[in-house]
């Protein structure tokens, strides 16, 4: 039998909170509030799709790029980089610069479709585009323009068309301001998980809340961006005077090389290969009437 000092025999101990196990319901209820009322305060709408996206509103385009700028200068200093005059990195450049030239147009374009006018960022940028010497088959664009290429995509790649699609899509990353929704995202994770630590959840509780958060939020969200970045990138391949049609031979090959070692898609960042497929073969009739469009504006012509 339980002694209680003031006298009070065979008492059960207090639960904590509203229910048993020690979770303190209304510290969970206090932080999914505060979760929710973030997430609907920093919603906007983005120009290029005319959905509605999470940035928190404190995070200014300036302090995006200078977090770029940080990374990318990390990324620089631990990697061998191509001499700017090689041939691959002159070529890469050029063909950057080539899309960069149609940014403002394309989002102007875009943001027409939602009737939303274009907040024209990319014009702020301090664009930069250099070669890594590595295996990796990959490139980035960062925050503010700094971009590179990995030695490893250039077999991959075979031609500057499929080169412009690629460079086209992680240029979309930085236009959509991907960087910033993605570190917004992580603030929303940490206000779960720090309400789930408060709320007396054990640690496997704890990352039980995490793995659905992991699957039913970001994971669909990360997947979303790349397709967002797909069809933008597209369209500014497109034109520049690229042919947007090398898109899909592009990531078929991009499919084999990196075998079958990718994870279901459900579980991975990036669209299932046959599922990206599909929807760039969907978005071609658009992406030659950019082509259209665009080159012969720029006095290109239409290979």
């Amino acid at each position: 039998m339980r002694v209680d000092p003031f006298g009070r025999r065979g008492q059960a101990p207090r639960r904590r909170g509203f229910g048993g196990g020690g979770v303190r319901w209304w510290v969970l209820l206090l932080f999914a509030g505060y979760a929710a009322y973030y997430w609907v305060s920093n919603r906007t709408v983005d120009p290029y799709t005319g959905d509605k996206v999470l940035i928190d509103r404190s995070l200014t385009p300036a302090q995006e790029e200078a977090l770029g700028l940080q990374a990318y200068r990390q990324i620089l200093a631990r990697e061998p980089v191509l001499d700017p005059e090689a041939p691959i990195a002159r070529q890469v450049r050029e063909i950057a610069a080539r899309l960069i030239a149609k940014a403002d147009e394309v989002e102007a374009a875009l943001a027409a479709e939602h009737g939303l006018p274009p907040q024209h960022i990319a014009r702020g940028f301090e664009w930069d585009v250099n070669v890594i010497r590595s295996d990796q088959v990959n490139a980035f664009c960062l925050p503010g323009g700094k971009m590179a290429v990995y030695t490893g995509l250039v077999p991959v790649a075979q031609n500057a068309d499929a080169m412009a699609v690629v460079l086209g899509h992680e240029i979309a990353h930085a236009l959509l301001r991907h960087g910033a929704q993605r570190l917004t995202q992580q603030k929303v994770g940490q206000i779960v998980q720090l309400g789930a630590a408060l709320g007396g959840m054990d640690v496997n509780q704890q990352r039980m809340v995490m793995a659905a958060m992991g699957y039913g939020v970001l994971l669909p969200y990360a997947r979303e961006h790349e397709t967002q970045a797909d069809h933008v990138g597209l369209m500014l391949a497109a034109a520049a005077c690229y042919d947007p049609r090398e898109a899909v031979p592009l990531w078929q090959r991009m499919a084999r090389a990196r075998g079958g070692s990718a994870p279901p898609e459900f579980a991975s960042t990036h669209p299932d290969p046959g599922t990206r497929i599909e929807r760039l073969r969907a978005l071609m009739p658009k992406a030659m009437a950019f082509r259209e469009r665009f080159c012969e504006e720029a006095g290109g012509a239409a290979r």
